[in-house]
C-alpha cells in the first residue's frame, strides 16, 4: 500500500488528494489567492508523493536506514491540529520554558530556561547563519532538536506544527486559530500601543525600507502565553520610530513581557499564497531561492522569511538574534522549512545534493569567508544535540531526521 494511502487509513492525511494520479504542475502563480492556495496544496501533495516513492524503494530504505513509512513523522499546519494537540503542544513549550537552562551562566547570565538555551544559541550564531550557505540547513536542525527537546524533555508526543502564513494573509489574525487569543492558541495580539511610527529596515548603506506598524505593539494579553518572561536581548529590536533598541550584546538577564504587534499589511504583502507559490517555482537555483527568501538586500522586498517575522513584530519577533524568544518562530520556522522541503522536492536529487547549497560561512560574505560545502560542520551549543554536516541535513527523511509535511 502506498505511504499516502497509509497515512490517509491511520487518519492523518485529512483531506489530502495526493493518493489521485498527479496532475501537472503548476509552472507558474496564479495571483488569485484561492488559485494560489490549491497551487500550494498541490505542490506540497507532489513533494509527499516523492516521499512516498523514496520510501518504498528497497535500495534507499537500506541507505537511510531508520526512516521508514511506518516511523515517518508527520508535520501538521496548526489549525488542523485538535484542541487536545494544540493544548498538548502548548504544555510542552510552556514545560521548557520552567526547566533549568544548560547554557552556563558565565557565558549567558540571562538564560534561565531550558527554553532560554535556544535563544542564547541563536544570539551567538546570528551572523553566521543569516544569508549563509547554512541559513536553511541549520535552523531545520535547530528547528527538529527544539522539537526533540519537546518531545523527549517534556513528554509531548506529537511534532512540530507550521504557520501557514497564506493562511493568515486570508482570514486575518482574530479568526485564526493561531492568533485568536484562546486556550489554544499561541496567544493574540499585543495591547494596542496609539501613536506608533514605522519600522525602518534600511541604514548601513541601503535605501530606506518602511515597514507599517500592526495594530498592538505592548505586552500580549490573552491566551497561554499572556504572562511569559522574554529573559534575553534585545541585541537589534526594529522599533516604530525608526531606529533600534539593544541590551548590549543581550546575554545580561533583562526580564520583561512578550511583546506582538500583529501585521496584517505585511503579511499579505510579503507572505501570501502566490508569494509561497512565487519562492518555490520562479526560482530553479539555491541561490536564488534562498535570497529570495530572506529578502535580497536594497530589494525593498523582504521575503516569506522577513514576512513572517514582520508579521509578529513586537520584542522579540522583531529582533533578528532573539526572535527564537518568541513561541511563534517555531511555527514560522517550520513554515521555512515546509516551503523548502517542498521546493527541493520539485529537483530532489539536485537540490539535496551539494548542488543544493550556496553562499559562505558569514552574513553576505562578510567578512569573506569559505564556501559552504557538504562537510561544513553544524554545531547547536547548548541547545544541544550531536555536531552533524551540512550533508546530514539536506533531507527530511535522511541523517537524523525522518519527517515530511501535510
Amino acid at each position: 500500500m502506498r505511504l499516502v494511502n497509509t497515512l490517509y487509513l491511520l487518519g492523518v492525511a485529512g483531506t489530502v488528494s495526493h493518493a489521485l494520479p498527479q496532475a501537472p504542475l503548476p509552472t507558474a502563480p496564479a495571483q488569485d489567492v484561492d488559485a494560489a492556495a490549491a497551487q500550494l496544496e498541490q505542490l506540497a501533495s507532489y513533494a509527499q508523493s516523492v516521499t512516498d516513492d523514496t520510501l518504498g524503494d528497497a535500495n534507499t530504505y537500506q541507505k537511510r536506514g531508520a526512516c521508514t513509512a511506518k516511523n515517518l513523522a508527520i508535520r501538521r499546519e496548526w489549525g488542523s491540529l485538535s484542541s487536545s494537540e494544540r493544548k498538548a503542544y502548548i504544555a510542552a513549550v510552556k514545560c521548557l520554558q520552567k526547566k533549568p537552562a544548560k547554557t552556563p551562566s558565565s557565558l549567558f547570565p540571562g538564560a534561565k530556561s531550558r527554553f532560554d538555551d535556544w535563544v542564547a544559541t541563536h544570539i551567538s550564531q546570528t551572523p553566521t547563519i543569516h544569508y549563509t550557505g547554512t541559513f536553511l540547513a541549520w535552523h531545520r536542525y535547530f528547528t527538529w532538536q527544539y522539537e526533540q527537546a519537546l518531545r523527549n524533555e517534556c513528554g509531548y508526543t506529537g511534532y512540530q506544527p507550521y504557520w501557514n502564513w497564506g493562511l493568515t494573509a486570508q482570514t486575518g489574525f482574530e479568526k485564526s486559530p493561531i492568533f485568536d487569543g484562546s486556550d489554544t492558541s499561541m496567544s493574540g495580539n499585543g495591547e494596542f500601543v496609539p501613536n506608533q511610527g514605522e519600522v525602518n529596515l534600511g541604514g548601513n548603506g541601503l535605501p530606506d525600507l518602511y515597514l507599517p506598524h500592526g495594530t498592538g505593539g505592548g505586552c500580549v494579553k490573552s491566551g497561554p502565553f499572556k504572562d511569559m518572561s522574554v529573559n534575553l536581548g534585545p541585541v537589534q529590536l526594529g522599533l516604530t520610530n525608526g531606529s533600534t533598541v539593544s541590551n548590549g550584546d543581550g546575554k545580561g538577564y533583562n526580564p520583561r513581557c512578550l511583546k506582538r504587534d500583529l501585521t496584517l499589511e505585511i503579511n499579505k504583502r510579503f507572505a501570501n499564497m502566490t508569494s509561497i507559490v512565487s519562492l518555490i517555482l520562479q526560482n530553479n537555483n539555491i541561490e536564488d531561492f534562498q535570497m529570495k527568501m530572506q529578502g535580497i538586500p536594497g530589494s525593498g522586498a523582504i521575503g516569506v522569511h522577513g514576512g513572517g517575522h514582520y508579521t509578529m513584530g513586537g520584542d522579540p519577533g522583531r529582533d533578528l538574534f532573539t526572535s527564537p524568544g518568541e513561541p511563534l518562530f517555531w511555527l514560522h520556522h517550520s513554515g521555512i522549512d515546509r516551503t523548502w522541503w517542498i521546493w527541493q522536492q520539485l529537483d530532489c536529487k539536485t537540490r539535496t545534493s551539494a548542488q543544493g547549497i550556496s553562499g559562505t560561512g558569514t552574513f553576505l560574505n562578510q567578512p569573506p569567508s569559505p564556501d559552504t560545502t557538504l562537510d561544513t560542520p553544524i554545531d547547536l551549543g547548548y541547545a544541544v544535540g550531536p555536531a552533524v554536516t551540512m550533508r546530514d541535513l539536506m533531507s527530511t527523511t535522511d541523517g537524523p531526521f525522518c519527517y515530511v509535511y501535510l
